[in-house]
């Protein structure tokens, strides 16, 4: 499939996006919000999370904040400054605190705002929110902790967002808390099993993923070591990553991994949230923080079985019909954006643009308002279809993953992305050596 398959490149259709966003804007006395899915007679996958990284207003502001960057257009930079004022005016009312569907995530959100618009008082807020987190700390086993679960979907994610934060905010107890949170998970016997308590898995089940499972509390654990260059972290992280190993399914290069075990053995989810995609990014940050060439190994086996799936044309049981960041096409694509970005590989450039050209053919724009996705996000659920504008869910992430590409595709004007907490690839999606050449010319 070709990159363009209806005359769009990356960055217009990245535009198109913004415009079906834009469209679902609602401003009141604190600020602006956007519906989840403004289509009439349409509903949202997820309707409940109207400030959330994951589904709502946070990640919204982080998809403009890039658009700004991408086409040099002030107005985009209106919409981050007028979410960011209704984040910053309600994040008081938010009772979760986790990264993807609660506060740590608008604390992320609010301190890229304040440092691209300049704006001291949502870099307050973020502060403000974030030293909420770190009193509602609670003693668990162990050390200090939230929810008790490991995974990036509770304590890990918080621990990540409060590491992101005191870097952006100059806030080293921060730091020093998260460390001492992820200190106890890293005396789990293998970080990040999460038996199934899910909807839709069994009791027994164990989860290797991302968000919900092993891989993720991996991650962090190597995050950590990274940041500390204590051991504690790396033996931990390893025994996590030795576990998701073990499970996996290989083939020559290429592999994939259960969704849950013993259960669904067959069942290879491709995506960020649960699969590949997701996975992968452990054993690059493993890479990251130690030079061991045996974690990018995994991380090309991980890359190879989704390419060898026949995704994105073939749907799988484990790669259905989805678009999105979470489970969907624009995971895959930022995977392979960052893997043009750390070996300068042109297979995984051109592998992410014939993704990039997948997702552009399948969207649509029946009224002029511009691009959205119809999915059927609940993999359970194939009837169940639905557009939406969130981050992870929906338009902004499919919007920001093919930014990214649109960086990466343009070596000479290199940007700055924003990348989330536990996305450990390059910043500016282009391999050195391609940045030096241009320096040369």
């Amino acid at each position: 499939m070709g990159l363009d398959t209806q005359g769009e490149t990356p960055l217009t259709a990245a535009i198109l996006a913004g415009r079906w966003i834009r469209a679902a804007a609602v401003d009141d006395d604190r600020g602006r919000h956007w519906l989840a899915n403004p289509d009439a007679r349409q509903r949202s996958a997820l309707t409940a999370e109207p400030a959330s990284l994951y589904a709502g207003g946070a990640g919204i502001v982080l998809f403009f904040l890039e658009l700004a960057a991408a086409t040099g257009h002030e107005a985009y930079l209106e919409d981050a400054a007028q979410g960011a004022r209704r984040l910053a005016a309600t994040w008081r009312e938010q009772r979760d605190l986790s990264l993807y569907h609660g506060l740590t995530g608008i604390v992320v959100a609010l301190a890229e705002a304040g440092w691209a618009l300049g704006d001291e008082s949502l870099e307050r807020e973020a502060r403000a929110a974030a030293e909420r987190i770190a009193r509602e700390a609670r003693p668990l086993g162990g050390g200090p902790g939230w929810t008790g679960d490991p995974a990036q979907r509770g304590d890990g994610g918080i621990v990540l967002g409060l590491l992101r934060a005191a870097t952006a905010l100059g806030a080293p107890e921060l730091e020093q808390l998260a460390v001492e949170a992820g200190e106890r998970i890293a005396g789990l016997a293998v970080p990040g099993h999460r038996f199934g308590d899910c909807p839709d898995l069994p009791m027994d089940a164990v989860t290797p993923g991302f968000l919900a499972g092993t891989a993720g509390t991996s991650f962090l654990l190597a995050r950590l070591y990274g940041l500390t260059g204590d051991r504690r972290f790396l033996e931990a992280a390893d025994r996590g990553a030795g576990f998701v190993r073990e499970i996996s399914v290989v083939a020559g290069k290429c592999a994939v991994v259960p969704h849950h075990v013993p259960h669904e053995r067959e069942l290879h989810y491709l995506g960020f949230c649960s699969g590949s995609a997701g996975v992968a990014r452990t054993f690059y940050e493993l890479y990251r923080v130690t030079g061991d060439p045996g974690h990018l190994d995994w991380v090309r086996r991980l890359a190879g079985g989704i390419v060898q799936s026949g995704a994105p044309a073939r749907r799988t049981k484990g790669f259905w019909d989805v678009a999105c960041q979470c489970c969907g096409t624009a995971g895959l694509l930022e995977l392979f954006v960052g893997l043009w970005a750390q070996t300068g590989e042109e297979g995984y450039l051109t592998y992410a643009q014939e993704l990039a050209g997948h997702l552009i053919g399948g969207a649509t724009d029946p009224d002029g308002r511009g691009y959205r996705w119809y999915q059927a996000y609940r993999r359970l659920r194939p009837g169940e279809v639905s557009a939406d504008t969130g981050y992870m869910i929906g338009a902004a992430g499919i919007g920001a993953a093919l930014l990214h590409l649109d960086a990466a595709l343009q070596p000479r004007q290199a940007r700055r992305v924003i990348l989330l907490p536990d996305n450990p690839f390059p910043a500016i999606p282009v391999p050195r050596v391609r940045l030096c050449e241009v320096e040369k010319d």
